[in-house]
């Protein structure tokens, strides 16, 4: 229950504040760099240590390559949503359905590993949740700051909202039908998603080339909370359990 909460909340969270900020286009640009630097770090130090020392890890690199082939394939649907990509596009070229696709799968596949969790505050987890962050504050910003926008429009955007949020927690529960022994290859394929999401956040090309420092900050305090995690994740402190 804990995890379906935070879950959600993350996302209603994120849309919330991208609704009433949704404008300062630079704060979902630190928002997201900050979260890469996060979730590539969750994802080296905790998703692919899982996936490689499995009792298959050593042919899980396809199921890897197979999560970044799959993302390139969603951001077809979603146009680079992921990226903070939502200001390249007109709303003509972004579908409400394609986009509702889109999010929902790659959410979907994200909860599924989550039913195998045997903590409820896992890495995992939290990186997902850090990850929904951004993305819905996007989400927000474009669904509910769009250009003639009427009060009908709202029911669309809650509902693509809606199955955001409980995209995840859906694959979590289809997840629990789901042989255990799968986890590493659904581990693999999100570590993929991931990795791509995140380097391809971090790597963009700085405008002129010229050196980002505020963004090579932020992406140092993503990695270094998400190490700051994994240290007290794997070395708590006396006195207390995992």
């Amino acid at each position: 229950m804990i995890t379906v909460v935070l879950l959600i909340l993350s996302v209603i969270t994120g849309v919330f504040l991208g609704k009433h900020f949704g404008k300062k286009e630079k704060l979902a640009k630190n928002l997201l760099v900050l979260s890469a630097g996060f979730l590539i770090t969750i994802c080296l130090n905790e998703v692919f240590p899982q996936v490689y020392t499995s009792e298959v890890g050593s042919s899980l690199g396809i199921f890897v390559i197979a999560g970044v082939l799959l993302q390139m394939i969603l951001e077809a649907l979603t146009k680079g949503f992921e990226h903070g990509h939502f200001h390249h596009h007109s709303e003509n070229n972004i579908l409400p359905m394609a986009l509702m696709v889109g999010l929902f799968i790659h959410a979907f596949i994200e909860g599924i590993p989550l039913a195998n969790e045997k903590e409820q505050l896992s890495p995992y987890l939290l990186g997902i949740v850090f990850h929904n962050l951004p993305i819905s504050f996007i989400l927000g910003a474009f669904l509910f700051n769009r250009k003639n926008e009427s009060k009908n429009s709202h029911y669309p955007s809650i509902l693509i909202v809606a199955l955001f949020a409980l995209a995840s927690p859906m694959g979590m529960l289809l997840g629990n039908y789901f042989n255990p022994n799968l986890q590493p290859y659904f581990l693999a394929i999100v570590g993929g998603i991931f990795l791509h999401i995140s380097s391809v956040i971090i790597f963009e090309s700085n405008k002129n080339h010229n050196i980002d420092w505020v963004k090579i900050g932020l992406v140092i305090l993503g990695v270094s909370l998400a190490l700051i995690m994994h240290l007290f994740h794997h070395h708590p402190p006396a006195g207390h359990s995992h």
